[in-house]
């Protein structure tokens, strides 16, 4: 049976996601929750504030993904876990390219106004505004390019005292996520792995590779002509 393409759920993931990966001007996969100790403030500031250093840099990323959706059942400590891969393009500001290959083509591509998911299997493609209904305040600040850690969360930091320390990101306004983490090179700042979780306790992480960043990518690629024969579906705005 064919999988559906991503819908809203994913793409409150996709663009977290992306927030958190113009963050990482380098990426490798590496296994969460190993080595942790207390939180420690004094670190969580100083290795925060070099992320932020790294991601002042930033203006584009392109790169090999893997994704790992955990999803928990409700009333259930057990989750199902979803694997999929393909190739992302980031731009600030707000602009993006998800080109999945498996487990089934779609795609999603937003030019920092409009978002648009595209089943090619289904010629179906759903067109709607982005905006704030998807995300806090916090993380469209930071794909516009604008946004300061620091600011917009509270900051814990564990396994400090290592070669890398896992950054939890807890937004100070109501979001529609529970919160973000970041695996970093404690002496660069560098990211080495992100992932979001939802209200529900759900999970999804991004590992890169091939990654290149300020390369300059094609305009042409955060915009969406539908193909002749498909069905657009205009949606309204996420609610607030």
């Amino acid at each position: 049976m064919r999988r559906s393409p991503p819908r809203r759920s994913f793409v409150r993931s996709a663009l977290l996601l992306a927030t958190l990966l113009l963050l990482a001007p380098t990426a490798r996969s590496s296994p969460p929750g190993q080595g942790e100790a207390a939180p420690d403030a004094a670190c969580a500031d100083a290795v925060a504030r070099r992320v932020q250093q790294h991601y002042d840099g930033i203006r584009d990323l392109r790169a090999h993904f893997v994704q790992t959706s955990e999803r928990v059942a409700l009333g259930s400590s057990a989750a199902a876990s979803l694997q999929s891969r393909g190739e992302v393009v980031f731009a600030k500001p707000g602009r993006m390219r998800w080109s999945y290959q498996s487990p089934a083509p779609s795609l999603v591509v937003s030019d920092g106004r409009t978002l648009w998911i595209y089943d090619p299997q289904a010629h179906e493609v759903q067109q709607l505004p982005l905006g704030p209904g998807y995300l806090s305040g916090a993380a469209i600040q930071f794909l516009l390019g604008e946004g300061k850690l620091l600011d917009e969360f509270e900051v814990q930091a564990h396994g400090c005292g290592g070669d890398e320390v896992q950054l939890v990101l807890l937004p100070r306004r109501d979001a529609e996520y529970e919160r973000l983490e970041l695996r970093a090179d404690a002496r660069t700042g560098a990211v080495r792995e992100t992932a979001v979780v939802d209200l529900l306790g759900n999970r999804t992480t991004i590992a890169l590779s091939d990654l290149r960043a300020n390369s300059k990518p094609d305009p042409a690629l955060f915009r969406f002509d539908p193909p002749a024969g498909t069905r657009v579906l205009s949606l309204p705005p996420a609610p607030r």
